[in-house]
């Protein structure tokens, strides 16, 4: 018999990401109830919503790094997880490739050089040495860091050390990045440096998604706003509609607070 995990609904021309009825939990506690949501090629999708609604749970559900119990999750048509069945391992180590995800605390090796940082893993994923490091080069100008891929992680900026982690996780060359309150850990000035750089890749129409807490940003950036509460998607659509008009009560609740 056939496996049917190679091609979902609408294949011909899927999106990069397709999320479909997802359910995790932890012990009792249900995280995420039912989330549906898709990702187009190009296009940026900013999570909104408070602290402890899901948000980073769906990024680390899509990323693998935690299991869902339920649902489906496509990447470009094809079934990583179908039903609550996860794909054979070598073919989730597949998907890998195709994401690339930023944390909110940077999470670089202390013990590696920056350049170390950004061409390792392609490396071991059997890319050739020196093509990986010429891109690597290559990235470092284009996050501003010309002359810091011989320093260390402690030797930067918190500021510097997010956009070392966005160039290790551009330099695998995925089809979607995904970023986790990607400047939560930094100071208002610091803030603008890696918001900057999103905002670059979104204009060379780089998918993502990002989980941010700055508001203005996701307006300005977003081609869709999704707002998470309580393990659910109370509301999304066009960033205008959503931060001006937006339609349900508890969606008003808390765009009310960055209004103060």
């Amino acid at each position: 018999m056939a496996d049917k995990r190679t091609a979902g609904p609408g294949a011909d021309t899927p999106s990069v990401l397709s999320i479909r009825s997802l359910q995790k939990s932890f012990g009792s506690l249900r995280v995420l109830e039912d989330i549906s949501l898709s990702v187009e090629r190009g296009s940026v999708v900013s999570i909104i919503g408070p602290s402890g609604s899901g948000k980073s749970t769906l990024l680390r559900c899509a990323s693998f790094l935690e299991h869902a119990e339920g649902g489906d999750i496509l990447y470009d048509g094809q079934y990583a997880l179908k039903d609550g069945v996860y794909a054979h391992k070598s073919e989730l180590n597949r998907f890998r490739t195709r994401f690339g995800l930023v944390f909110q605390n940077f999470q670089l090796f202390p013990h590696y050089s920056v350049l170390r940082n950004i061409s390792e893993a392609p490396i071991l994923h059997g890319e050739n040495k020196e093509e990986v490091r010429e891109r690597a080069y290559g990235l470092l100008k284009k996050m501003g860091l010309e002359g810091k891929e011989t320093a260390y992680p402690y030797q930067l900026s918190g500021g510097q050390q997010q956009r070392v982690a966005i160039a290790r996780a551009l330099c695998m060359r995925p089809e979607i990045l995904y970023f986790d309150e990607p400047t939560s850990a930094l100071d208002p000035e610091l803030t603008g440096e890696v918001l900057k750089v999103i905002r670059q890749l979104a204009e060379e129409k780089m998918t993502m998604v990002v989980v941010t807490h700055e508001m203005p940003f996701a307006k300005a950036v977003s081609n869709r706003v999704i707002f998470m509460a309580d393990g659910v998607i109370v509301e999304q659509g066009d960033p205008i509609e959503v931060f001006e008009n937006p339609r349900e009560e508890r969606t008003r609740q808390f765009l009310r607070v960055f209004e103060r």
